[in-house]
Parts: structure tokens; sequence; C-alpha cells
């Protein structure tokens, strides 16, 4: 599917689109979760407010002129609804955003300021990307897939290009999964960079797509979907992803939504840091030991989404 050539060769392409995110050092935390030396990625300071403005801005540099002329369609929790809407408006184009029940009145509201027409369809992500599948064959508009398309994957993956290039010591990798195109693509970059690196991934307790998939050692459909997180929501990754996600991520690991909920509080009254749940999941991860680094090591974890503080139980 991909390797860190096309990663790399993503980094190159997608420059003038999305920020080189700053890695901030994690210290003088009033509450530390973890004793190693912890690194966080910014990726909430993306012009989209997460990682997936990477990805959707390497597929949006590919597309010929009259793809680009058809309109772009997507489906999404959010974020990556976001991203193609930020696409579209750049490139003067129309885009069409299907989104589940689930999905939060903020990010709608954004993604319609970014000029694209949202439709809410389904309870979940799957039921959304079916309806946007469906638009994109009877419109002919260009689909944006959030986490199978290689290219979308090479563009998720110049983030473990960065995290290794600014902090080469990194002993550990923590990524929040929705679909795993994100956790693959870093991880690619990862573990050709540094092969005893390990890369962990955290995924809801009502959404264990790739929990069980490895634990399977094959792709798992999941029965039912459960978390409220709609970022993280999928019942099912993609087969080919899939054969790359074994190969480079070491561990999943579950956590409760409220985990992360209050890992997201967390980071706002630390850092002054407004992350959605998702973009807290790793701070759950380490917060509630599932995930445990030493002192002495160190681990890099993306802030891959924003969130308004106000939106956040507690706050």
């Amino acid at each position: 599917m991909i390797g860190l050539p096309d990663i790399e060769a993503a980094a190159e392409r997608i420059r003038p689109l999305v920020r080189r995110t700053p890695l901030l050092a994690g210290t003088q935390a009033r509450s530390p979760v973890t004793k190693g030396t912890l690194l966080l990625k910014l990726e909430c300071l993306q012009p989209s407010g997460s990682f997936k403005a990477r990805g959707a801005s390497n597929k949006l540099l590919s597309l010929s002129p009259r793809e680009l002329r058809l309109g772009l369609v997507a489906a999404s929790g959010g974020n990556h609804g976001l991203a193609v809407a930020r696409c579209a408006a750049v490139s003067g184009v129309a885009a069409t955003i299907f989104l589940p029940e689930n999905v939060s009145p903020e990010k709608i509201a954004k993604i319609r300021q970014w000029g694209a027409t949202t439709i809410v369809a389904g309870a979940s992500f799957d039921e959304a990307n079916r309806g946007a599948l469906a638009f994109s064959e009877q419109e002919g508009a260009t689909y944006f897939h959030s986490f199978a398309d290689p290219l979308i994957v090479a563009g998720q993956g110049t983030v473990g290009l960065e995290i290794f290039q600014d902090a080469p010591e990194t002993d550990v990798v923590i990524v929040a999964v929705g679909g795993g195109g994100f956790i693959t693509g870093a991880g690619l970059a990862l573990k050709a960079l540094k092969p005893s690196l390990k890369v962990v991934g955290v995924e809801p307790v009502g959404s264990p797509t790739l929990h069980a998939s490895l634990r399977a050692d094959k792709v798992v459909s999941l029965d039912t979907v459960t978390t409220r997180i709609p970022t993280m929501a999928c019942k099912r990754t993609d087969e080919q992803l899939f054969a790359l996600t074994r190969q480079v991520v070491d561990e999943v690991v579950l956590v409760e939504d409220s985990d992360m909920e209050a890992a997201a509080r967390w980071l706002w009254f630390e850092f002054g840091l407004a992350a959605d749940p998702s973009g807290a999941a790793a701070i759950a991860a380490l917060a509630t030991g599932k995930v445990q680094v030493e002192a002495g090591q160190t681990v890099s974890v993306p802030v891959c989404g924003a969130g308004l503080p106000i939106s956040i139980d507690g706050i």
C-alpha cells in the first residue's frame, strides 16, 4: 500500500497547506500521568483542528482539475469532515460531508463555516459512509475516504516522521484509533526509522475495532458500536490497511469514554490545550495505567484533535 518514501513525499507535497506542529514537553504538570518524559505533538493546532488536515491535503494535491471541479464528498465523525471542507474551500470547489447523528454541534457548525454542505445520515460512521459513497456515485463528486486511501494514510504518516525528526529518543508513541489510518501511517514511518520504538493504539471500550481484529488476526466487524466519541466510532477497518497495521502496531489498549473526557479536562487544566476526547485518548491510556512508561523513557503522544473547552463536561 505505502512505505516510508510515500510518507516522505507527502511531507514535501503538503508543506504549503499544513503546519509543522510543535512537540511540547509535558513538564511541570500538577498531576503527572507518567513517570517517563512526556512529549505532546500538538496536532490540535492544525488549520482544521486535527491531523486529518495532512491526509486530506495529500489527497487534494493528487487530484486532476476535472476531479476537483466535480466537488468533494466524505463521511466523518467530525475531524476528517473539517479537513475535507477546508480543502474544498482552499480549492474553491463544493464539498458535501456526511456525518453520524452523534457528531458534536460545534463540529457541524465549523464544517458549515468552511462552506461545506452537511448531511446527517445514520447512527454511526459506517452508515454515514454509505451515504457518502452513494452520493459520490450519483453526483460524481470525488470521494475522500477517512482512513483507507493510501494518499490519506501517507499524509497522516507525516506526524510520525516529524515526531522522529524532533525527538529521535522517543521510546513509545501512543495514538488514538478510529479506523486505523493514522496509527498505520505514523507507525510505518516510525518503525522504518526506529524499529525498536513501540507503537500503541488507544480505542474506546465501545469501539474496539483494531483490538478485536489484532486478537483474531483478521479483520473483525463489530456487531455494535456504543462509544459516545464519534471520531473514534468505526465498526470495521479496511482489509488492505489492516495488512500494514498488524506489521507496525505493537498493542492496542481500551479506555472508557469517561477516561478520555477526564484526560481532555487534564490537558486544559495543565497546559491550556483545548482537545476533543479523541485528542486526549493517549493521555487517558497513560492516566489509567493501560500504558505504563518508566522513568528514563520518553513517550510522545499526538494531541490529535481540537475541541471547545466549554463542551467538555466539568469545565
